[in-house]
């Protein structure tokens, strides 16, 4: 089914402009975190917003420079010696991710586990509020937009913290706290129901806000200097503009060095998306499921494109995604306006957006952490035992005391002890049989499903048609892990868009955790379950 990504716009515009003031300075911090020209973060920013946004299947998903590979330009920057030899290195990785997807290598993204990847999010949440509270106290030593736990100044996250106290600007914390307010007061019910509310973010207000009390400050004692301000190159005209852009070397290709960092690059930006990729899936109220070969292709074409015109490589991120999601973001219309308005801000009005006190970005992002690491969720982990608290808890733990990726693979060993100790049990069979006349599916689990099962039950739950009646038969199972719970539980979810009618059956012996209520409903009783039963079994799978 195809979607009319202009059908939202009243949800998709706002949403678009909020993710573009938040990724104007991320994308400004990281360029300047990786040692690069500033309007390469900005390039990045217009490429992952449009060229990528055009090819991608992703619905809330948004591209464009990764704090996660700063590290990885900045020494590679070094190393070659000159930025348009890095280009072509960022170039090749394109390549390299096009060819990627073509080969179907996206299906990796489905085998991280639930826990890890929610403990992503919970950790790039802390780390968003840790790394914020510098700037809203006026302090900005650190780039916006560096995630990592060692900063580039050899100070690390809460060491930055200690810092701050010696360099507080009164006139950015005011700002700030007015800012925090204004979200605050915002998010209340009461204020909901205004229509003007509805219209007008709580951010874009915040932001308007922040300008106006930035002027006004100004010959006070609150004033605001330019270190605190957003800092966006300015072309005098239209061909400065345009002058600002960089062809790489295409002679650099015959460098061994360019080829391995192309490599590096084109591994570490494919990885990010597609955990990226997982957890925006998570966070999408619709539950729809992105297709990560495509993504994988739609990144290498913006990442060739980024490295021809002077861009700092390119993934899909976290930060900016949530931000689309919780602005109201519906379809990848929004992650095209923020895009656009990129392009035409950075064209136009660069010394508009450059009035902007970083404060304000801050008690924005500030929100977003939040809602990214609630109390709610830990809590949700907990309730969910240990198998899943651990992980997640680990996952958090490594991530802000590292960095993602590292933090990801130390989640994901804890994850795959605790999988291996019930997997190594019994082998994972899976059957389904159906009436393609009738449009009838049964899919009959076997006795331990965990989440390296997760990828196939999802591609069989994905090929069910539209319009037809699905079971799932737990008769023969003795255990499933929550990964597979919370496929089944998105499904039911994203089956109302598809009027696929979904039953269950045999699932009231199982402890179904935080799902009970949720998937009890679809239960029936292994009776009328015998209605669904058809000639022919059509396939085996066996893990």
């Amino acid at each position: 089914m195809k979607t009319d990504i202009f059908k939202n716009l009243k949800n998709d515009a706002p949403a678009g402009l909020v993710v573009f003031l938040v990724a104007v300075p991320l994308c400004l911090g990281i360029a300047l975190a990786s040692g690069a020209p500033l309007f390469s973060g900005i390039i990045a920013g217009m490429v992952g917003g449009i060229v990528v946004t055009m090819f991608s299947g992703s619905s809330l998903g948004v591209s464009g420079p990764a704090a996660g590979l700063a590290a990885i330009v900045l020494v590679g920057i070094q190393d070659l010696g000159a930025f348009d030899i890095f280009l072509m290195s960022v170039v090749i990785a394109g390549v390299i991710q096009f060819i990627l997807g073509v080969a179907k290598a996206g299906i990796i993204g489905y085998y991280f586990p639930s826990a890890v990847i929610k403990g992503m999010l919970a950790a790039i949440g802390v780390i968003i509020i840790l790394k914020q509270i510098p700037h809203a106290f006026g302090y900005d030593a650190d780039p916006e937009g560096d995630l990592g736990f060692i900063q580039a100044d050899g100070e690390n996250t809460f060491s930055e913290l200690l810092n701050m106290v010696n360099f507080i600007s009164p006139g950015a914390l005011t700002i700030a706290g007015i800012s925090l307010a204004i979200l605050i007061l915002w998010e209340q019910q009461f204020m909901k129901k205004i229509r003007i509310t509805q219209i007008i973010q709580g951010p874009l207000v915040v932001v308007i806000s922040g300008i106006l009390m930035a002027i006004g400050f100004n010959g006070t004692d609150l004033s605001i200097s330019a270190d605190h301000m957003v800092n966006i190159p300015v072309a005098d005209d239209i061909n400065g503009f345009v002058n600002q852009f960089t062809l790489p070397d295409f002679g650099a290709i015959t460098m061994s060095k360019v080829w391995v960092l192309g490599i590096t690059i084109a591994i570490v930006a494919s990885l990010e998306t597609l955990l990226c990729v997982e957890a925006t899936d998570k966070l999408d109220p619709q539950k729809r499921v992105t297709p990560t070969n495509r993504e994988l292709r739609a990144q290498g074409i913006g990442n060739m494109i980024a490295g021809l015109i002077g861009g700092l490589p390119v993934t899909q991120v976290i930060v900016r995604s949530s931000a689309n999601i919780q602005s109201g973001g519906k379809t990848k219309a929004s992650a095209l306006i923020h895009g656009l308005l990129i392009l035409i801000s950075a064209m136009l009005i660069p010394n508009i957006l450059n009035m902007i006190p970083l404060a304000s970005l801050a008690a924005i992002l500030l929100v977003v952490g939040y809602k990214l690491a609630k109390p709610s969720l830990f809590k949700q982990m907990f309730a969910s035992g240990y198998p899943q608290f651990i992980p997640f808890v680990v996952t958090v733990l490594a991530i802000v005391l590292t960095d993602l990726l590292k933090g990801i693979g130390i989640g994901m060993a804890v994850a795959i002890f605790y999988i291996l100790l019930n997997n190594l049990k019994n082998p994972f069979v899976m059957k389904e049989t159906h009436d393609s006349a009738k449009k009838h599916y049964r899919i009959i689990l076997a006795e331990m499903v965990t989440f390296l099962n997760k990828a196939q039950i999802l591609k069989e739950l994905n090929n069910v048609p539209d319009g037809a009646y699905l079971l799932i038969d737990a008769s023969k199972t003795t255990y499933i892990q929550h990964d597979v719970l919370e496929i089944i539980n998105d499904f039911k979810e994203s089956a109302r868009y598809k009027d696929i009618k979904l039953s269950m059956c045999c699932m009231k012996h199982l402890n179904l955790g935080i799902y009970t209520s949720s998937l009890n409903e679809l239960v029936v009783s292994i009776e009328d379950a015998d209605d669904f039963i058809v000639a022919d079994e059509v396939s085996t799978a066996k893990a």
